[in-house]
């Protein structure tokens, strides 16, 4: 009889990801596909896939109207962003959009991973879409499944996550989730 493993736990056990608080979050590719574009010179320069991805980051408030957004970068497979989460914002917290490409889907719980989803749901249906004329030479875009997160504790946890993701295309040549480093 073969055992079940057990499931890896991501987030913390009994923490409500809906609370008020500063979230550092990371969203990887699928095999670490470079959809996003490339760094030269230690600037990122976004591929139409990399845009589309930084323009529906950019409208995660228009549909989630209790995230305020702090600093994020697009990097060549991944991306990472500071939200905000407080309740105490104007807002329902649900999206009642149209079902098509260019909207997020209908969310209801205010919780990190809905943000994330719903994020991550309307960049893949979009890029996808817009790959079936013109094929991708990574394949089909998706995700990793998951997401990593941290919780922001203090205000220089806050300031630290921003200056890493600020400087994180600089860094580049060194930075872990470059394919050209995973064998060094």
């Amino acid at each position: 009889m073969q055992k079940y493993k057990d499931k890896k736990q991501y987030r913390y056990k009994n923490y409500d990801y809906s609370n008020n608080g500063f979230y550092f979050v990371t969203i990887c590719t699928k095999n670490r596909g470079m959809f996003f574009g490339e760094i030269k010179n230690g600037k990122m320069k976004l591929s139409n896939t990399g845009i589309i991805a930084e323009k529906f980051w950019q409208q995660i408030h228009n549909h989630f109207s209790f995230v305020n957004l702090h600093e994020f970068v697009i990097m060549p497979n991944h991306i990472h962003g500071i939200i905000e989460i407080n309740n105490d914002l104007v807002g329902t917290g649900h999206c009642p959009v149209q079902n098509n490409a260019s909207k997020f889907s209908a969310v209801s719980p205010k919780s990190l991973s809905t943000i994330i989803g719903s994020y991550k749901s309307i960049v893949t249906k979009t890029i996808n879409l817009k790959n079936r004329a013109v094929p991708c030479s990574y394949g089909d875009f998706g995700w990793q499944p998951r997401f990593h997160d941290r919780i922001i504790r203090d205000e220089k946890e806050l300031d630290g996550a921003s200056q890493y993701i600020i400087n994180n295309p600089s860094k580049w040549e060194i930075e872990k989730n470059n394919p050209e480093n995973l064998y060094m």
